[in-house]
């Protein structure tokens, strides 16, 4: 029986909901995210002054750009933290850098890519890394690459500002060193040194569509994105990755991720962590 709703959702509903969401983003909604979608589209409706799901289907079939754009900012997840999973950053500092510095010194050029970058936690913590670890990093042309399917998330990201909590873990000298204070009446915030935001470009991309960049990245985080994806979205994924990665190029997953069955193409050389196969 139909849960009492302040707005009638059926099975077709939700059926063309996850269609198009599978077809914009690649990522597979399972019945168990049915009430999910519920509370995060109800609110469209509401500013649209709709009264049933299916005229709010119907507008998105017929191809309302900026009503995908919030649709999809809608159901996307954004859940990130600075420093988030530290082994990655301590293996990108004392492993991949080094190594890089060896490798690529005679283009003395890095190339990181942060895949679902969300509001840029992320990006800003791989910066930091890259700015406390490579000496007289000025002589170097190093570039961030910050992509993301939600175009409100990005533009958080790109300002660089933050509540003053997000930071409250971390330790005192990375906040000292990194990170400025402001405030807005009694609202205490954290900006993201200049130096930090220099390295970082952000752009609005997605993932199962075609991809812009030219050249190889050394290094990639994709990280609790795939998740969200079946099987088969994740290995064509997978091989592209592959693909725009440099020889012995480097990939970060999620904590609850894995290449296992599904690519050959990546060495596993530590937890959730990939090392592109020659």
């Amino acid at each position: 029986m139909e849960k009492q709703r302040e707005f009638y959702f059926t099975d077709k509903d939700f059926d063309s909901i996850r269609k198009l969401v599978y077809e914009r983003t690649g990522i597979n909604l399972s019945t168990a995210k049915r009430d999910m979608v519920y509370s995060r589209l109800v609110r469209r409706l509401r500013q649209l002054g709709l009264e049933k799901f299916s005229d709010y289907t119907d507008m998105l079939h017929e191809g309302d750009d900026h009503e995908l754009v919030q649709f999809t900012n809608a159901l996307t997840t954004n859940l990130t933290s600075f420093f988030r999973e530290p082994h990655h950053f301590i293996y990108l500092g004392k492993t991949i850098i080094p190594y890089l510095l060896q490798n690529n010194k005679n283009t003395r050029r890095i190339r990181v890519w942060s895949a679902g970058c969300s509001t840029g936690e992320e990006p800003y913590s791989i910066a930091i890394t890259l700015l406390e670890n490579i000496p007289r990093i000025r002589e170097w042309d190093i570039k961030i690459l910050a992509t993301d399917l939600d175009s409100n998330v990005l533009e958080k990201a790109r300002k660089g500002i933050y509540q003053a909590d997000r930071v409250r873990d971390l330790d005192a000298k990375v906040v000292r060193d990194w990170f400025s204070k402001e405030s807005d009446g009694s609202a205490q915030y954290v900006k993201i040194r200049e130096d930090a935001r220099q390295l970082i470009t952000f752009n609005q991309l997605n993932l199962m569509e075609k991809w812009p960049m030219k050249g190889s990245f050394d290094v990639i985080f994709c990280r609790n994105v795939v998740i969200y994806f079946d099987k088969e979205t994740q290995k064509v994924l997978f091989d592209r990755y592959a693909d725009a990665l440099t020889v012995d190029g480097h990939i970060f997953l999620g904590h609850s991720e894995t290449m296992y069955k599904v690519s050959d193409r990546f060495d596993l050389i530590g937890q959730t962590m990939y090392r592109r196969k020659r």
